[in-house]
């Protein structure tokens, strides 16, 4: 594991296998609604192509939302899942944006964030 991915921080996810869902509680101030949508985004993904899916914050603050399968899993849909995660970048920007600065004000302590604004 490189020094890099070890500063990434996972927000929350789903496991189609063990029909999971896992949400970090160092983020328990994010409002109510958004940790409901992101439940849904999480669950709704792995329903619909299976596999494993998370959303992860980089060590720089920007948001990835990952998608993987295991090695012998048929029905997994790679392609789906690529068009998928396209969706939700596309319907979800401003909440992830949302997140995004949330993470970099609330977690990072970057007030040069604020200042931009």
């Amino acid at each position: 594991m490189s020094e890099k991915s070890d500063k990434r921080v996972v927000l929350c996810g789903a496991n189609a296998y063990e029909q999971k869902y896992y949400f970090n509680e160092q983020f328990s101030g994010i409002p109510e609604s958004i940790k409901e949508e992101l439940h849904v985004i999480c669950v709704l993904f792995t329903e619909e192509v299976g596999g494993i899916f998370t959303i992860v914050f980089e060590e720089d603050g920007s948001i990835s939302l990952e998608t993987n399968a295991e090695e012998d899993d048929l029905l997994y849909d790679e392609i789906s899942s690529g068009l998928l995660v396209g969706e939700i970048r596309r319907n979800r920007q401003e909440m992830l944006e949302s997140l995004q600065l949330y993470y970099r004000v609330f977690i990072l302590h970057d007030q040069s964030v604020l200042e931009e604004q």
